[in-house]
C-alpha cells in the first residue's frame, strides 16, 4: 500500500469517528423505530392495544408456539414461533402475561417472509406465553403456559 493511500484512509477514518463523536454522523437508517408505550404497558390487553390497535386476537392451530413445559431458568426460557402456515404475516408479538411489561418482543417482516421467530425471553415466575400473528390485517394467537422454577426477572 502506498503511504499517500494510507494517510488519506487514516485521516478520513478519523474524521469520521470525530464527527459521529460530536453528533455531527447520526446513522438514522441503521436505529431502529420502537412502540416505546406499546413497551411500557403494564397488561396484555394495554400491550396488544398499542401495538395494533385492538386487543381481540383468533385463536389459531396454525401457530406453532414452541417453549417449554417447565423452565428451568426463567432468565433464558426459549421460545419459538412458527407461523409459516399463514399467507402473507406481517408481524409477530411474543408476550409474558405476567411479566411487569408484558410485551417481550415485536417482529416485523417483509413481502415475501416466512412468519418464524425463535428467541429467548425472560419470566419472573409461572405465566402464559402469547404468541400473536398479524396476517391480512387480521390478528391471530397461541398460548402456552410455562411453568418457572427459577424466576428470571427479580425472582
Amino acid at each position: 500500500m502506498k503511504r499517500r493511500t494510507l494517510l488519506k484512509n487514516t485521516l478520513a477514518g478519523s474524521a469520521a469517528v470525530v464527527a459521529a463523536n460530536a453528533g455531527l454522523l447520526v446513522p438514522s437508517v441503521v436505529l431502529a423505530d420502537w412502540n416505546k408505550k406499546a413497551f411500557a404497558a403494564k397488561s396484555l390487553e394495554d400491550a396488544l392495544t398499542d401495538t395494533y390497535g385492538t386487543s381481540t386476537a383468533t385463536e389459531s392451530g396454525d401457530i406453532k408456539l414452541k417453549a417449554p413445559a417447565i423452565a428451568e431458568n426463567g432468565a433464558v426460557t426459549p421460545v419459538t414461533v412458527d407461523a409459516s402456515a399463514i399467507d402473507g404475516v406481517e408481524s409477530i408479538a411474543i408476550l409474558a402475561s405476567k411479566n411487569p411489561m408484558p410485551l417481550v418482543c415485536e417482529y416485523a417482516f417483509g413481502a415475501g417472509a416466512l412468519g418464524y421467530v425463535s428467541t429467548r425471553i425472560k419470566m419472573g415466575e409461572t405465566m402464559n406465553v402469547m404468541a400473536v400473528v398479524k396476517a391480512g390485517g387480521k390478528l391471530f394467537k397461541a398460548q402456552q403456559e410455562v411453568k418457572v422454577t427459577i424466576g428470571g426477572c427479580g425472582g
